[in-house]
């Protein structure tokens, strides 16, 4: 098997610019809590050195109103979903999906406008102050929320509708890697398909191209293999559909 090339690129992004960055972007988008100064010039100036490009690093500024709406969608699910959380201040200061899915948010953007190795440093900032891994690369919805979250992994090919509820420790992982002829391992879709409405409690393991249907819950502990249908509540070692948990039970 060939070894990895070490690149050959003259500038790599530098952590540190980055987790300023990030400051800022966190500054841009949540104004009520961190003052309305006006930084976007700085982060497009910030980035379009990072980058390379300030074509790209434009268009990153232009997508800020849009990452705020779909934080605050975020901000929202996870204020509806814990009693534990008394404020939006609260939950923006000190919740770490939010820190998630601030890095997430920006990260797939910069993912799907083809900038290389920054969206997965990004992604990985979060991971090492969090441990919620998200690769930049999964399609996650609105209205997405992470319960205490350690342990989080979700995988590259990963999809996740809206209104989803993650708990610590869930795995939305791969079941099986492909090589090719040479040994490599081809990139193919092998993380779960989520859909609307799902919620996954803690320590489930969820692994390979299966889809979990609508508004179905997934126990603690379960580890899954196969396509869950719509409405269904899975528990270790059953199956049950179109059944649901009962107000207030749960973790």
């Amino acid at each position: 098997m060939e070894e990895k090339r070490i690149s050959s690129r003259t500038h790599l992004p530098s952590h540190d610019a980055l987790k300023h960055v990030m400051r800022l972007v966190r500054k841009s988008v949540f104004p009520e809590i961190y003052g309305q100064d006006d930084v976007t010039w700085e982060i497009g100036h910030l980035l379009a050195v990072e980058i390379g490009a300030d074509a790209t690093a434009s268009a990153v500024v232009r997508a800020l109103p849009e990452i705020r709406r779909l934080l605050l969608t975020d901000v929202d699910a996870v204020t509806s979903s814990d009693p534990a959380a008394k404020s939006f201040e609260e939950v923006v200061l000190s919740y770490p999906s939010v820190t998630v899915m601030l890095h997430y948010r920006l990260a797939h953007f910069l993912y799907e406008a083809g900038v290389p190795l920054i969206p997965r440093m990004l992604t990985e900032m979060a991971h090492s102050e969090t441990g919620v891994d998200i690769h930049p690369a999964a399609q996650i919805g609105e209205y997405f929320a992470i319960d205490h979250g350690t342990g989080i992994v979700i995988g590259e090919t990963c999809i996740i509708g809206n209104h989803v509820l993650l708990y610590q420790g869930v795995t939305l992982g791969a079941r099986k890697i492909h090589f090719d002829a040479s040994g490599q391992p081809v990139n193919l879709p092998r993380h779960p398909l989520v859909e609307d409405n799902v919620v996954i409690y803690s320590n489930a393991s969820v692994l390979g191209r299966v889809r979990i249907g609508h508004d179905s819950v997934i126990g603690g502990n379960v580890w899954l293999t196969h396509d869950v249908p719509p409405h269904s509540k899975v528990l270790q070692g059953e199956l049950i559909t179109e059944l649901q948990f009962q107000d207030g039970e749960g973790i």
